[in-house]
């Protein structure tokens, strides 16, 4: 696979940025010297609003982080139910363009339809939407809040289905030092370090981690011919983060990032190569008047091979090689908190994020050779102003948001060219397009002491991504082409909760939602192959051509419950979704009118039971996912799955433990997709695996 991108070039950005932070917390200390500071410096950002009250806000704490079985970003997600991806599949072994981030039975999609920040900076690729999960090491994070429901106008647009805010961790949370290592099942390895120091009255924290793994056969036993083989995996990330007292209440926060991640599909020509380099900084002020002021940077390279395999998978040949996506993503965000008092909590801000970037891609093999080259791309820019407003009241707690969007999309294009050279085959120049969007929320709490009684509306809106403007893909024999002309996805909704806490230790939660997706964005079936069609090329008689396009809608309705437990060395935690949910469409998508989005279960379940006493521990973990559909159409349904993971610590020392894990402990057959003629992709198998933790505190 050709590439235009150094391999090692995104950790070795990350490495250089790394002086120049760590010069902020040394001038600190220099400024110290002989005095006996303390952390006076939280490295947070501006405290959420009271009237936060009144949503589905779940929250994944540290402990729980730190100790899946996974050791993954997106298996800890899961314990809040109804948050997922397009595939059941993880990071090791999903293609990333299918890891979009969803939640309330919104998908249909691979694109994210929740908003996941990291400190403020939102973190879905800048062309695709998707999240590059291996960027993110658990244990360099404080916590999860999750927030079920759109329309959160502080923390940006693009918070169709809720929000993710990751937090990072200081010193209190990482300690002075951290080392694991484990050894697994098909020569796999993971390997992290995190590291904290306090410097005068500031601090910096340090993250890295690393994974590989020979893989296993994605396709399903039954299923498999000649062609088929391990998919391999690995993956590598660095974080550094520098915080520094500026004094009068305000602090500087800056975070240097990087990863690189190689995967493979289980054929060959197909591998796939991410690599990424994250920068911000932010000023934080609190007391009195405060604020905050963000400004941040992301730069992405995606690549990625495609395969066209024979009904009887004895032969396989290169079909689409997408050989160089770059992109990157920059913006910034400014706040102010007055001081209103009267019960009354204000925040005012503007916020800016552009995105650009394009595919470049080697097509129409013959063969084995490519015989045409394609590039295809463009830019989007979103610039809105927001305002939330809460107010306490005794037992009764308001909040009211809104935000105001201009957006628009700049200089696409579409050229395709025979390498052989001569006039472009292909030369369309896509029109721009700009608009307004306005969405808000507002929601109330009423506290009756053990109860409190929850209601919230809301609207909130996304913009399609540059990879559904742009990028076509191929999954299989299937094979899916872009389209310039998509709108805006507007989300409305509504929903009702309780909060119950019976005993100091149990809090018990639910709710009820209604969500309307209008113009929801879905890959729509056009024809069967065979054929030739535009933008993707030939399709065999295995498989589907399908197109991205607008719906009428998606419709949702749902209720979630979530419960936690605690009580001396042990604790219980469970979670509950289940999405009712409904396309319709019209014209050329009709035939789905009625039919449940693709890749979308009804029900989905997580539960945790967990024992920790003087540095040992187990824990137990069962997840359910519901049967759902991998098309359109309804036609190719995956069953349904349910797993157990497990997890064991013993301490040898205080700073020493012998760990244990277990994956998919039964080795239970999850379904990840179907392609051609019903070929079915497993995700990840039984796991085992044994290592070591090492803290210093």
């Amino acid at each position: 696979m050709p590439q235009d991108w150094n391999e090692g070039a995104a950790l070795r950005r990350a490495a250089l940025c790394t002086a120049l932070l760590a010069a902020g917390p040394a001038f600190a200390q220099a400024q110290t010297q002989g005095e006996d500071a303390e952390i006076v410096v939280t490295g947070r950002g501006l405290d959420a609003p009271p009237g936060e009250a009144a949503y589905d806000v779940v929250t994944i704490d540290r402990a729980r982080l730190s100790s899946t079985a996974s050791g993954r970003l997106e298996d800890a997600l899961r314990d809040a139910a109804g948050i997922a991806q397009f595939r059941r599949s993880d990071s090791r072994s999903a293609h990333p363009t299918s890891q979009g981030v969803t939640l309330r039975g919104l998908g249909g999609n691979a694109s994210s339809r929740a908003l996941l920040t990291l400190d403020g900076v939102p973190q879905s690729d800048p062309f695709g939407g998707w999240v590059a999960f291996p960027a993110y090491l658990p244990d360099r994070l404080a916590r999860i809040r999750v927030t079920r429901g759109g329309g959160s106008g502080y923390a940006g647009p693009g918070a169709l289905a809720g929000t993710i805010d990751l937090e990072s961790g200081g010193p209190d949370d990482l300690g002075a030092l951290q080392l694991r290592g484990a050894y697994g099942s098909r020569e796999s390895v993971d390997a992290s370090a995190v590291g904290s120091a306090t410097l005068g009255s500031g601090f910096v924290t340090v993250a890295g981690q690393y994974a590989r793994g020979d893989g296993f056969i994605p396709t399903v036993a039954e299923d498999r011919g000649r062609v088929d083989r391990a998919a391999p995996y690995e993956q590598a990330s660095i974080a550094l983060r520098g915080v520094v007292d500026l004094g009068q209440g305000a602090e500087l926060q800056a975070n240097v990032s990087g990863f690189t991640d190689r995967r493979d599909r289980g054929v060959a020509y197909t591998p796939v190569a991410s690599d990424g380099a994250d920068a911000s900084v932010r000023i934080v002020k609190r007391g009195g008047w405060g604020w905050s002021a963000l400004a941040y940077l992301q730069t992405r390279q995606f690549a990625s091979g495609f395969a066209s395999i024979s009904d009887t998978r004895d032969t396989v040949t290169a079909s689409l090689d997408q050989y160089s996506v770059p992109s990157t993503g920059i913006g910034g965000r400014v706040e102010l908190a007055p001081p209103i008092g009267g019960g009354v909590t204000l925040r005012l801000g503007s916020d800016v994020r552009r995105v650009e970037g394009r595919t470049q891609e080697l097509y129409t093999f013959v063969s084995g050779a490519p015989t045409r080259r394609r590039e295809a791309g463009g830019a989007s820019t979103t610039v809105g102003g927001f305002a939330d407003a809460s107010l306490e009241a005794g037992a009764l707690t308001l909040n009211a948001g809104g935000r105001v969007d201009h957006w628009s999309i700049t200089g696409g294009s579409l050229v395709e060219r025979a390498l052989t050279g001569g006039a472009a085959l292909t030369n369309a120049r896509f029109a721009n397009r700009d608009g307004w969007e306005a969405s808000g929320r507002v929601g109330a709490a009423l506290d009756l002491g053990g109860v409190t009684l929850r209601s919230a509306a809301y609207r909130g809106w996304r913009l399609p991504t540059l990879n559904e403007l742009y990028r076509p893909f191929r999954v299989g024999a299937d094979a899916t082409g872009a389209n310039a002309a998509l709108d805006p996805e507007r989300l409305t909704g509504a929903e009702i909760g309780i909060d119950w806490r019976p005993l100091e230790a149990l809090t018990l939660r639910a709710t009820g939602y209604w969500n309307r997706l209008d113009d929801a964005i879905a890959n729509v079936t056009i024809a069967r192959g065979p054929g030739t069609f535009a933008g993707v090329g030939f399709v065999s008689a295995a498989g589907v051509y399908r197109q991205r396009q607008n719906l009428d809608s998606v419709e949702a309705r749902g209720v979630e419950f979530d419960a936690r437990y605690a009580t001396g060395p042990v604790s219980l935690s469970a979670s509950y979704a289940y999405a009712d949910s409904r396309v319709h469409a019209s014209g050329t998508a009709a035939p789905l009118d009625g039919l449940r989005p693709a890749q979308t279960a009804a029900h989905q379940a997580s539960a945790t039971l967990g024992w920790q006493r003087a540095g040992a521990g187990a824990s137990l973990t069962a997840r359910y996912a519901g049967p759902q559909f991998e098309d359109d159409q309804n036609a190719r349904r995956l069953a349904d799955a349910f797993t157990l993971d497990a997890t064991a610590a013993l301490p040898i020392t205080a700073a020493l433990a012998i760990e244990a894990r277990a994956e998919n402990l039964a080795d239970a057959r999850v379904e990840a997709g179907i392609s051609g003629p019903g070929v079915v992709e497993r995700a990840l198998p039984r796991t085992l695996w044994l290592g070591f933790r090492y803290r210093l505190r």
